[in-house]
């Protein structure tokens, strides 16, 4: 091998001089255009712009409710308080998530329960059936990557009925038989951030088909009161609070621009899973890479393109994998450290073993760039990268080790 085809973590030259995100938002000229007349409209919170929004956002899922709210986290935290989860309540949920599923849960004074994944990396129906005492309030199934979870299969392994949120912040878009994400669980909450396939900067909204639920969210999400400061005009200016809530309202702007980005969710989702479809052919014979699941009748979103490394094969550990990546202008990374093997969460109880499954994924996994706006060119680069380091760790035996490994993941087994 030539002094040319070491990786550059060895010193050899960058794959990119100029690094490569792993996700990325993309703009155009309508969404500009749909933003500066929303400012322009003299309502910068509430008003048409949130109805159209949540209008459009409810059609595309397939429920009759759609509530605009602040942040993905604040859908998560709105939606355990609709469930009525409090303290001595317990919710089941994933390990392979992030923190911000199972902090709705302790926010609500309920404990989040952590069960395994299976093979889809959703979670595994008969780990949450194993995991259900009396004290059980609901379910969150998480759509990793993506990829909705199963949620008829978690239902029917239940040993008696339980509501389930969709932790649906990656997987707008999704479909489980054909059925929209936002349609499967009894009330799914999603996220708008910057580098979700549809972002308003920041946002997220819960969806539901349960119009008790829907109210409890849009009352939560404005301070537990009765009416809104639309509704209050003339001689209708009294309002009661009947329930504890927060300042959770998305604004009318960032409304206009989730609006704007609906429209190209169809084109946005094609093209990632256009590039998903390439990565799997390209990475797909390189030892030491198992490539994201595809599960029959479920369709990805494709927020995320995250393979498995396995270091036997592969040559190095996952972590070296990621640096050298790195050091090649390939901004990967990780999605996700095990929540219950999180300094808070072993506090609280988490520890090795409780989701063998969850855990020695996490020991493996490396997302790749993947968004909208990403070239053929892009992903040749990530893939020639990815070849490179392969080939140059499994010719030299601990070549790792020679340039040390970077301490354990915050909350990671040691």
């Amino acid at each position: 091998m030539s002094a040319g085809d070491r990786p550059a973590i060895a010193g050899g030259t960058p794959q990119r001089s100029r690094p490569l995100a792993y996700a990325r938002h993309q703009l155009d000229e309508a969404d500009v255009t749909a933003v500066v007349e929303s400012l322009r409209s003299g309502a910068l919170t509430g008003g048409p712009d949130i109805a159209r929004f949540e209008r459009l956002l409810a059609g595309v899922c397939g429920a009759a409710h759609a509530v605009a709210v602040s942040s993905g986290t604040a859908a998560l935290d709105l939606a355990v308080a609709a469930l009525g989860v409090g303290p001595e309540d317990e919710v089941i949920t994933s390990p392979l998530t992030f923190v911000a599923t199972a902090n709705a849960v302790v926010r609500s004074g309920g404990s989040p329960v952590f069960a395994d994944i299976g093979p889809d990396r959703c979670l595994d129906p008969a780990a949450v059936a194993a995991r259900v005492t009396p004290r059980t309030r609901a379910v969150i199934a998480v759509d990793y990557a993506g990829m909705p979870a199963d949620v008829d299969a978690i239902r029917l392994a239940l040993p008696r009925p339980l509501p389930v949120i969709a932790d649906g912040a990656q997987s707008l878009g999704g479909r489980l038989g054909g059925r929209p994400v936002g349609s499967l669980a009894d009330i799914t909450t999603l996220s708008f951030h910057a580098v979700k396939p549809v972002t308003s900067g920041e946002g997220g909204a819960c969806v539901t088909d349960d119009g008790a639920l829907a109210e409890s969210v849009r009352r939560g999400r404005n301070h537990g009161m009765t009416s809104t400061a639309e509704e209050r005009s003339a001689l209708n200016w009294r309002y009661d609070v009947t329930s504890l809530g927060s300042n959770h309202r998305m604004t009318s702007f960032q409304a206009a621009l989730g609006a704007a980005q609906l429209s190209r969710l169809e084109t946005g989702r094609e093209r990632r899973r256009e590039l998903a479809d390439r990565y799997d052919r390209l990475l797909g014979k390189l030892p030491g890479i198992t490539l994201p699941p595809r599960p029959p009748e479920r369709e990805s979103s494709w927020h995320l393109y995250a393979v498995e490394v396995s270091p036997e094969d592969f040559g190095c550990p996952r972590d070296k994998v990621i640096d050298a990546l790195r050091a090649e202008g390939i901004q990967a990374t990780l999605h996700y450290p095990a929540v219950h093997l999180l300094a808070m969460y072993r506090s609280r109880g988490g520890r090795p073993g409780m989701a063998p499954r969850a855990e020695r994924l996490a020991e493996r996994l490396v997302t790749l760039p993947l968004f909208a706006g990403m070239t053929d060119a892009d992903q040749d680069d990530v893939v020639a990268a990815l070849i490179r380091i392969q080939s140059w760790a499994a010719s030299r035996p601990g070549w790792a080790v020679e340039h040390g490994e970077p301490p354990a993941h915050p909350g990671q087994p040691t």
